[in-house]
């Protein structure tokens, strides 16, 4: 079975927070992920601490065929210009 990196909210109505997942492609919506890879905090003012990803492991997951949605993408590109 194939397997994504994508978004899965964990926030309050109003204050949205996401965590970075390895996940199943056909698993539902509130299923458990294979790992957590890092969070998103798009409501923090501060720019440079919306994004935490685990890199290496975000690496390992790419290396092995998982397929990141275009969200992910962009916050893997964001969180790689910030590190430099």
């Amino acid at each position: 079975m194939a397997v994504v990196i994508r978004l899965q909210r964990v926030g309050k109505k109003s204050q949205p927070q996401y965590r970075v997942v390895a996940i199943e492609k056909k698993s539902a919506v509130g299923s458990e992920a294979k790992e957590v890879l890092g969070q998103y905090h798009p409501c923090n003012p501060d720019a440079n601490a919306q994004v935490k990803l685990n890199m290496p492991r975000v690496e390992y997951w790419m290396k092995v065929g998982a397929i990141p949605s275009k969200t992910v993408a962009n916050l893997i590109k964001k969180s790689n210009a910030a590190a430099k």
